[in-house]
């Protein structure tokens, strides 16, 4: 099995929404969420999850944080779902205990004397078997669920009660520039029925949104989050925004997302909130209520640039930077 990740990250990620609705609000009529002293627009963490979460669902990953059996359920039912269905496959059980044989011939006594999964499952929840049922819970986290190691979980469920605390970890994102809001009336029908409705359809004329997060090595040897992980984050993140849009998310697109590792002996939030360090401006001489798409803004990210030539290198905090950037943005590793 991979070894977890060894260095702290830090990352910026920013993407832009235009005549949409990046996160309705559901106590002020699913209006966009906005900060209106600020006049920003505000989208939270679990919306940006969910975007990564659906992708990697889409893409053949499995996730724990979903449906079962096309039903909600609870984080508890989820899990006994899981944990009987891999009791239930041989193959699976070998996967989960082939770093430690002791644990796995200790689980086949328990299969050997229960049979079916659901009473495997009560033994596993003796307290006589805590250990085992820890061990179990601990490898179907490595091996099988990328969003669990990647933003963690918490179990409530007798024998295995146990909080992650996800590496991945994410501010609520918020627009670099003032937003405006667009307000519509749309025809709203009921199935099977001949009349209709006028509702109101609340969206942004243009936002650009801006994330800021961390990546932490010490939760990561919990949930055992390794660098192939991080690879399938950094390439989710981006893709997901605009990979299943619906009626309401259409027209949103990744535009910047920089992951600085930093040195060993360096800690997350060595230099603040990324986003200090990137402005969004009006561009053309129009005002800020004025803006519409990305080329009616100046975005200036050369602070940031300046932050990644004087602090990149072995003596210095960061050891390396991942950069990906959409058109119109001009920023490079040092």
């Amino acid at each position: 099995m991979a070894t977890s990740i060894t260095n702290n990250a830090d990352f910026l990620f920013l993407y832009e929404a235009t005549q949409c609705n990046p996160n309705g609000d559901p106590d002020q009529e699913n209006k966009p969420r906005m900060d209106y002293d600020t006049n920003t627009n505000l989208v939270t963490d679990t919306r940006l999850k969910r975007y990564i979460r659906d992708y990697l669902k889409m893409t053949g990953t499995e996730i724990f944080v979903d449906m079962e059996d096309g039903r909600k359920v609870t984080p508890e039912q989820k899990l006994e779902a899981v944990i009987k269905r891999a009791l239930a496959n041989d193959e699976t059980i070998g996967e989960l205990f082939a770093e430690n044989p002791a644990m796995g011939d200790a689980l086949a006594k328990i299969i050997d004397a229960e049979k079916t999964p659901e009473k495997i499952f009560k033994k596993l929840q003796d307290k006589a078997n805590r250990s085992l049922s820890v061990y179990l819970l601990a490898q179907m986290v490595k091996q099988k669920f990328v969003d669990i190691r990647l933003f963690g979980s918490a179990f409530a469920v007798e024998g295995f009660t146990r909080a992650y605390t996800g590496p991945v970890q994410i501010n609520w994102g918020y627009s670099l520039h003032k937003v405006q809001l667009m307000e519509s009336s749309s025809i709203v029908t009921t199935m099977n029925d001949d009349s209709s409705t006028f509702g109101k359809d609340y969206r942004v004329h243009y936002s650009l949104l801006a994330f800021n997060g961390t990546i932490n090595k010490f939760a990561a040897q919990s949930t055992g989050l390794t660098d192939a992980d991080i690879a399938t984050f950094r390439n989710a993140v981006w893709q997901s925004v605009p990979a299943m849009p619906t009626r309401s998310k259409l027209n949103q697109y990744p535009k910047l997302y920089v992951e600085i590792t930093y040195n060993d002996g360096f800690f997350n939030g060595h230099f603040g909130d990324l986003r200090n360090y990137v402005k969004a401006t009006p561009a053309n001489g129009i005002e800020e209520k004025q803006i519409r798409r990305f080329e009616d803004i100046r975005l200036d990210v050369a602070a940031l640039q300046q932050l990644l030539n004087e602090n990149t290198g072995e003596s210095k905090a960061i050891k390396s930077a991942f950069i990906k950037s959409g058109t119109g943005i001009d920023l490079s590793a040092n």
